[in-house]
């Protein structure tokens, strides 16, 4: 399973794609304070991007006290980057893929309403991260 869904097509830098992707499932609980990271090498090859770019997105994600470097396991999820966020915390993660889904909804002439029911079917059909129903 690939823990990260990266867009090469998209306008968002691949670094910061990998970035986000961390610090939501952080937030989310997805990532617990402890959990290994996929290393540099197995995320690079998984997604063909090159590991310059993972390097940096890890750095970024070191530098901002989520991650931390353990000698002989790679990179883990910092002890202090424990899930204190409150739900309005993370729904503020998720405002900027929002205003780009209502943007592109809008650009195609998609009604509110069938843009909605189109996240809704869309959330029900993940699996791997079930809603913890704790959002409004």
């Amino acid at each position: 399973m690939h823990m990260f869904d990266i867009q090469p097509s998209s306008s968002i830098p691949i670094y910061r794609q990998l970035v986000e992707q961390v610090q939501r499932l952080v937030a989310g609980g997805h990532l617990p304070p402890g959990a290994d990271l996929p290393s540099v090498r197995s995320v690079a090859e998984q997604h063909a991007i090159n590991p310059m770019t993972v390097s940096k997105a890890y750095s970024l994600l070191e530098a901002q006290g989520l991650l931390e470097r353990r000698r002989g396991l790679g990179m883990v999820v910092a002890e202090l980057s424990a899930p204190n966020h409150t739900a309005n915390d993370r729904l503020a993660l998720l405002v900027p893929a929002l205003q780009a889904a209502a943007l592109q909804a809008q650009q195609l002439g998609v009604q509110p309403q069938a843009a909605l029911a189109a996240f809704g079917r869309e959330l029900h059909q993940l699996s791997p991260f079930a809603l913890n129903g704790d959002l409004p």
